[in-house]
């Protein structure tokens, strides 16, 4: 059984790579609202972290991802709308982030991962709105983010039999960029942040910037956005080119 006095969420920083981990495995880290007090109070550090963090991982520990929102004891938010506002400042990071799960994924838990740029999935990962089980309707993202994930009627599929769908299920109709066998996960993690963090994290910030504020654009506004609003080569670009011009 987890400690009460350990933190709900882990923080762990290696070769510019941030990794939260949810911690409330005796709950199934179902999100209550001092859980997401601790992610967003790690998530505004993380903003200001641009230079010394290039990536930012979000786990969990144990075998369930997110079994979803506590449904067991009803908590006040410190404002209204707490919970949707956090997660929107997960998916505002100017760092990639990758949702890497694991395990069983359930409705609050999938609408935090579906804030993530990357999600990888084990193939033991299992995804799932169920909402409609409990008379819910979404309130922090769901009806938006789901369907620009897979469709919108994929989406409405699975809000409306609340059915899980498996890791390879998910990547098949593109929830999860990725599934793997599970005793390969960690090393396709592994692999995926240290291809992330080699690059220019000017241009992945960049890259992140452009692509959320052109996602509701039409094509000329997008194509001149970019033209006009875009940040301009990395202060390291010579020396990129230099380290790189002529080799095959």
């Amino acid at each position: 059984m987890t400690d009460a006095t350990a933190p709900l969420i882990l923080r762990a920083d290696a070769a510019g790579v941030a990794t939260l981990t949810l911690n409330r495995p005796e709950k199934r880290n179902a999100l209550n609202v001092d859980m997401f007090v601790a992610l967003d109070a790690e998530l505004a550090a993380l903003e200001a972290q641009t230079e010394s963090i290039g990536v930012v991982v979000l786990r969990a520990a144990g075998p369930v991802f997110s079994a979803g929102a506590d449904l067991g004891k009803q908590q006040r938010g410190p404002s209204r709308n707490f919970q949707a506002k956090t997660i929107e400042r997960l998916a505002g990071l100017p760092q990639p982030v990758i949702a890497a799960v694991h395990g069983p994924c359930f409705t609050g838990g999938l609408e935090l991962v579906l804030a993530a740029d990357i999600i990888l999935a084990a193939e033991a990962a299992r995804f799932a709105d169920t909402h409609a089980k409990w008379g819910l309707v979404p309130g922090w993202g769901m009806s938006q983010r789901l369907p620009r994930r897979v469709g919108t009627f994929k989406a409405r599929e699975m809000m409306f039999t609340a059915r899980s769908i498996d890791g390879r299920t998910a990547e098949r109709i593109g929830l999860a960029n990725c599934c793997v066998a599970d005793d390969a996960f960690e090393a396709e993690l592994a692999a995926l942040v240290a291809d992330i963090t080699a690059l220019s994290w000017h241009s992945h910030r960049g890259n992140k910037r452009l692509l959320v504020e052109t996602a509701d654009m039409a094509l000329a506004q997008g194509l001149a956005h970019e033209s006009y609003r875009g940040p301009g080569v990395a202060p390291d670009f010579a020396e990129r080119v230099g380290a790189t011009f002529g080799q095959r």
